[in-house]
């Protein structure tokens, strides 16, 4: 008897099933790929402890970026008067913090803090999507979620960020006699707390630590007297 010629649907079927082992295929070698990369900057990480400032992609651009081994210790932006709105341009404001904007959250380094401000007696609020460009999916090691005040460190390196980068991100100035537009003189003050304690000097030079609270309050001394500084922040489960 002669063999029987494959029918259309068996090799339909053959075509398929080598298309789907060349597709796993390419996987193994993607996975292999990236793993590669990843115990590269893990050796790195765990055999120079200092040297943080690694290359990342950022979002799939090409370009390389770096978390600087040093923060930023002051914070350039606007100087008006508040409320400040998240900048329309993020990736923008997050360069000029000296940071990445990253393809997804880091993990190696990953702390929170809470930041609240008090100008003339009344809060000030901390807006979301600091730090986060939605419609290009890219995000900065710093940055905040929502309008809690919650600071968010998300970094794929161990290293300290400032109040200065953040609020460079939000584009806020701020040094030792202002915040924004607002200025000290004879009768206004500008006083940093962390943890309910004052801090001298330029508030921007502030490392985040890990649940920290950070109080910025500017006003006169009755303004002021009118403000309970917290000196503790109620965490949500899991932060």
């Amino acid at each position: 008897m002669s063999a029987q010629k494959p029918q259309s649907g068996d090799r339909r079927a053959r075509a398929a099933a080598l298309r789907a082992e060349e597709a796993r295929r390419e996987k193994r070698k993607r996975l292999l790929t990236r793993g590669a990369i990843g115990l590269a900057v893990l050796a790195v990480v765990g055999g120079i402890a200092t040297a943080v400032a690694l290359n990342y992609d950022s979002g799939g651009t090409g370009s390389s970026v770096a978390v600087p081994a040093q923060p930023r210790l002051t914070a350039e932006g606007r100087t008006t008067l508040p409320p400040w709105d998240a900048p329309a341009d993020p990736a923008a404001a997050v360069k000029a913090a000296g940071l990445p904007m990253l393809g997804s959250e880091g993990t190696v380094e990953h702390i929170h803090a809470h930041l609240d401000v008090f100008a003339n007696g009344k809060a000030v609020t901390v807006p979301a999507l600091i730090g986060i460009d939605e419609a290009k999916q890219q995000i900065s090691p710093l940055h905040s979620h929502d309008t809690t005040g919650i600071i968010h460190v998300e970094s794929p390196v161990k290293a300290d960020f400032s109040l200065g980068q953040f609020l460079t991100q939000w584009q806020v100035s701020a040094s030792a006699d202002h915040l924004g537009g607002l200025k000290t003189d004879a009768t206004h003050t500008l006083t940093a707390y962390v943890n309910g304690k004052p801090v001298a000097g330029n508030p921007a030079a502030i490392i985040l630590g890990a649940h920290d609270e950070i109080a910025l309050v500017y006003g006169t001394v009755a303004e002021n007297a009118t403000v309970a500084v917290p000196g503790t922040y109620t965490w949500p489960s899991g932060l």
